[in-house]
């Protein structure tokens, strides 16, 4: 009897996984664990494992079948530089886990905002001084007009949730400052995203 293929696809990040990655080349220290939050499906940490084999690789997400598509897709690709996934709810108790630097890729937006602090409140814990929080996904920006896209985005995800929606990013900037991090760098990325790049102070 043939096993079902528990790997799941999500068609963003076959689009924007390389973008992701160039960014992540210089920023990510060569060596050391990286921590990657709400991963998903586990395409993004497969593909960056996978270009960055130096560096160890923990995922981790809430949801039971994320986990089981993470594991199902490191086996895939035969990658023994991606722990298990640990079940890791941002906006919970995280488990005894330490990283150099923390990815988190289109989630603040799609969930509440509780989840945003205690993501900056995990970081800013667990990071060492100079340890990198990479953000990826849309924002709002003071004096920017949002894009039509976006907008419409945000309709539909306030639509599906209230408590979700596209974040100001100088408020995610001031809840990651009350836990010790700063940002270094804003960078345009496609399709109306920004890369968001935060350190340890």
């Amino acid at each position: 009897m043939t096993s079902p293929d528990l790997r799941l696809v999500a068609p963003a990040a076959a689009r924007n996984r390389d973008p992701i990655l160039d960014v992540l080349r210089d920023a990510l220290p060569a060596a050391g664990v990286v921590l990657e939050l709400a991963s998903g499906s586990g395409e993004h940490i497969v593909h960056f494992a996978r270009a960055l084999p130096a560096l160890q690789w923990q995922p981790s997400d809430p949801s039971p079948d994320a986990c089981a598509s993470i594991t199902a897709w490191t086996a895939t690709e035969g990658l023994d530089n991606i722990a298990p996934p640990l079940a890791l709810d941002a906006a919970g108790e995280w488990p005894a886990v330490r990283a150099d630097a923390i990815l988190c890729i289109n989630m603040i937006h799609i969930s509440p905002w509780a989840a945003t602090e205690g993501l900056m409140r995990g970081a800013g814990a667990i990071l060492p001084p100079g340890g990198l929080l990479y953000l990826y996904g849309p924002y709002r920006r003071a004096g920017v007009p949002l894009e039509p896209s976006n907008a419409a985005f945000d309709a539909d995800l306030r639509a599906r949730n209230p408590a979700w929606g596209l974040r100001d990013l100088d408020n995610v900037s001031a809840c990651a400052a009350e836990h010790g991090l700063r940002v270094e760098a804003v960078l345009p990325m496609p399709a109306n995203n920004l890369s968001v790049l935060l350190r340890r102070v």
